[in-house]
């Protein structure tokens, strides 16, 4: 068995294999409510063999969403459609993870939907339920003062500080009624805990502005909200932007640093990414970020994600195999073939063992009746 198809167990969870769907805003809800959308989409996946499926960025608050159509966890009537999910993913072989974040100044943007040359009318913005709210951050600073799709925040005091923090903790409590197998606090790509962590976006004179130790205080302070009410059987995820690619913002030795400490406070992995600044682009190729994954799994002594385009099956196998990460995620690669496990595993010498028993025997009579005789 190659060691990409190779069982893993953080904590009380095993995963069947180190593939991982990476979460993918789909834009595609109404008040935080998941809906037939969501169930397709995602239902394919452990259709198709992975390991871990991870339930795309799902607002804690209703401010904290990326857009009006975003999925929601922060009230009980969010629980029974993420549930019926996550049953489904279960019954696939899947475990089933949720992404739970809080987008900050990059919130109340808009979607595809509201991009067209003709602005959308009212009642078609009511028939989507769109919305609209002045988004919160940890300075008064937008994220990109070029860009009309971003506004400035209002500067969150002490009180919306604790707001956040207890809706992370209540939507992680939902989330377990929901039946997840893990939650992956997001903490990169620009959003409100990236935001407190970069000096591009944070500045603030308080206990939660200037040194590293104080900007990763909200980052430490929601871990330990979560944690405290996620069960201890199940593992807990943090995704890092691991690099600003700015040499005035985060860099990969903050990281490590933040790592470690989260790992001391019961993070059992990191999802490695990058970016999320406007002031820090970078250029997307082939494995461009499996040297974070490399640097805070070696730096910090905890498992890693890596992600980033890594559809080629023996290049993935050989990052799992010299060490580099522990597991590899999807996201684009995984829309454009929500199969790739089963074919990559069958390309590593596998067998089909890991297709759905319904499509079992008519895979392996096409490779019969197509093999050379």
């Amino acid at each position: 068995m190659s060691k990409l198809f190779s069982p893993i167990t953080l904590r009380g969870v095993t995963l069947r294999n180190r593939t991982v769907v990476s979460p993918m805003c789909q834009y595609s809800a109404q008040d935080g409510f998941a809906n037939e959308w969501h169930y397709v989409h995602l239902g394919r996946f452990g259709m198709g063999g992975f390991g871990l499926v991870l339930v795309e960025a799902t607002g804690v608050l209703p401010e904290g969403r990326i857009s009006y159509a975003d999925l929601g966890l922060w009230k009980d009537e969010h629980i029974a459609p993420l549930a019926r999910i996550v049953n489904f993913l279960h019954g696939q072989g899947a475990a089933v993870g949720i992404q739970l974040g809080h987008a900050g100044r990059k919130a109340s943007t808009p979607v595809w939907r509201d991009k067209a040359d003709q602005p959308a009318t009212e009642e078609q913005r009511r028939a989507v339920g769109f919305e609209h709210w002045i988004p919160v951050g940890p300075s008064a600073q937008s994220n990109d003062p070029t860009n009309a799709d971003y506004q400035v925040p209002k500067a969150l005091d002490r009180d919306g500080i604790r707001r956040v923090v207890d809706g992370f903790a209540a939507a992680a409590t939902r989330a377990n009624q929901a039946g997840f197998d893990t939650v992956e606090i997001h903490a990169a790509h620009g959003y409100l805990l990236n935001q407190f962590l970069s000096p591009l976006a944070n500045h603030r004179t308080d206990e939660y502005g200037g040194s590293r130790l104080n900007r990763t205080r909200l980052v430490l302070e929601v871990t330990e909200a979560v944690r405290s009410v996620w069960p201890a059987e199940k593992p807990l995820i943090v995704r890092l932007s691991v690099s600003d690619n700015n040499a005035d913002g985060w860099r990969v030795d903050d990281s490590v640093a933040l790592a470690a400490e989260l790992k001391a406070r019961g993070v059992d992995a990191i999802d490695c990414s990058s970016g999320g600044f406007a002031q820090g682009r970078i250029r997307s190729a082939p494995a461009y970020q499996v040297p974070f994954a490399k640097a805070v799994k070696q730096g910090a002594g905890i498992p890693t994600i890596a992600v980033g385009l890594l559809g080629d099956a023996f290049e993935a196998e050989a990052f799992i195999e010299n060490g580099d990460t522990d597991f590899i995620a999807l996201a684009r690669g995984a829309l454009n073939d929500p199969n790739w496990p089963l074919h990559a595993n069958r390309e590593l010498g596998g067998d089909y063992t890991l297709w759905p028993v319904q499509t079992r025997q008519v895979a392996e009579r096409d490779r019969v009746l197509s093999s050379p005789q």
